[in-house]
């Protein structure tokens, strides 16, 4: 199985390198089973971020036809700066829709195979290239208006499990999210393994659409 981690110019380091991390430690509690990879849409190179210029490789192009997990990172930069003089993260975001990205991440959540999955300002990134319309997902708390305003459903959770697509919150949510994914793909004993590793716990409840509905209180 092949996990993807898309890497776009001006992406968030840390929504990255969290999942990344995550996902390789479970492959390893699983006997190196599970591959993953930093990709791009278009294809090998070098790939810098929005933070200080670091720097990181995509090995390969996305593949929306490998069965597995796609991971799409949010942006990292200013947020309030003159966009005519600096990148700021709407900016970023909004390139990716220029990019062959969206198009991938269609042909991905049309594979029943693939579960596509989302950090931070990665859901928004999709969302305003028109491609998360009608579903349910999370963002950055700064963005869940802008979330709402394409036509996706947000919802304000850690992780929000909306069957192909799982997105998850802020930044550090992207450890949430790895360990998520490999307790939902491989299991609560592979998740729990990598988290005794790390020394970390998962925060918050898994938001599904399934039972009750809350009463307003």
């Amino acid at each position: 199985m092949l996990a993807q981690i898309v890497l776009f110019d001006g992406f968030d380091p840390l929504d990255v390198v969290a999942p990344f991390e995550v996902l390789a430690a479970g492959s390893d509690a699983l006997g190196g089973t599970l591959d993953v990879k930093l990709v791009s849409a278009e294809g090998s190179r070098t790939v810098v971020s929005g933070t200080r210029g670091l720097t990181l490789e995509a090995s390969a192009s996305l593949d929306p036809s490998s069965s597995g997990i796609i991971v799409v990172p949010g942006a990292s930069g200013p947020i309030n700066a003159d966009p005519e003089e600096v990148d700021t993260i709407p900016v970023l975001l909004a390139r990716v829709g220029e990019t062959p990205l969206p198009a991938l991440i269609t042909q991905a959540l049309a594979n029943p195979e693939i579960t596509v999955a989302t950090v931070c300002g990665g859901s928004l990134a999709l969302a305003m290239a028109g491609v998360l319309e009608g579903r349910n997902a999370v963002t950055h708390f700064q963005g869940m208006d802008v979330l709402d305003a394409t036509g996706v459903n947000a919802i304000d959770a850690r992780v929000v499990d909306d069957g192909n697509l799982v997105t998850a919150a802020g930044v550090t949510s992207g450890l949430d999210l790895g360990l998520y994914l490999l307790e939902r793909q491989f299991g609560p004993r592979i998740a729990l393994s990598v988290e005794q590793l790390f020394q970390y716990e998962r925060r918050g409840v898994v938001w599904r659409n399934t039972g009750a509905e809350p009463l307003a209180v």
